[in-house]
């Protein structure tokens, strides 16, 4: 399949969508469109903040949202209540584009408890699975640490990680859920082995000082970033 058939689109919350909104902007996730160009077809994954506004990206670039993948529960990633602050996610965006929500199944569990989902609503997937849109297949990987069920998601050269491995540090394993010897297996046995020509595109926008964008080659985070360049302190 041509590179050219291959869509991914990087949005950032307070920024590219839900602009005004200070808490959306002051946690400053990246949410992502992955799909197939030809099809007209895309993922959304990590939907939250601006449902609408993700949904309006999608068609301003010709795409319909036909699925959603879901990095790890937290409410900053899929809706519901932070901290006693309302953010809108998965319940918003299947009110307003009926679609199915691909998760690993060790976090169905919590993402019905954050969201209010039905079990129907979902569809659980074990590391190694693939998602299909259009001709376009993403590929599952299970990284937990940060959560049990988290995952990141691969395809074509791109790495998307959530809140597993940021451009500079990794995902926090002091919240509940978090399990840093899990970590540590995910960082130094699955992540650093990956080819360097990836793009790994992070859960949040941190780190970029470092690399001058909101992405950057797996070779030149293995020797930056101190989650993985530091392998040897694990």
């Amino acid at each position: 399949m041509p590179d050219d058939r291959f869509y991914l689109r990087q949005l950032r919350a307070g920024a590219d969508f839900g602009q005004g909104d200070p808490i959306a902007t002051q946690m400053a996730n990246f949410i992502y469109l992955v799909g197939d160009r030809v099809a007209g077809e895309c993922l959304v994954v990590d939907p939250a903040w601006d449902i609408r506004g993700i949904l309006d990206a999608a068609a301003e670039d010709d795409m319909k949202v036909v699925g959603a993948l879901v990095t790890h529960y937290h409410p900053d990633h899929i809706g519901g209540p932070l901290f006693g602050y309302p953010v809108q996610g998965l319940p918003e965006l299947l009110a307003a584009n009926p679609c199915p929500v691909h998760v690993h199944e060790a976090e169905a569990h919590g993402v019905r408890v954050v969201t209010g989902l039905e079990r129907s609503d979902l569809v659980t997937h074990s590391g190694g699975d693939a998602v299909q849109v259009g001709a376009v297949e993403v590929e599952c990987l299970h990284t937990p640490g940060h959560t049990p069920g988290s995952q990141c998601f691969r395809c074509k050269g791109a790495l998307i990680a959530g809140d597993t491995l940021f451009l500079q540090g990794c995902g926090r394993v002091d919240l509940p859920g978090g399990d840093p010897e899990q970590m540590r297996l995910t960082l130094t046995q699955r992540l650093a082995k990956l080819p360097g020509s990836l793009r790994l595109y992070p859960g949040h926008s941190y780190g970029e000082g470092a690399y001058g964008d909101g992405s950057a080659l797996m070779s030149d985070v293995r020797r930056k970033n101190p989650a993985l360049r530091s392998i040897g302190a694990w």
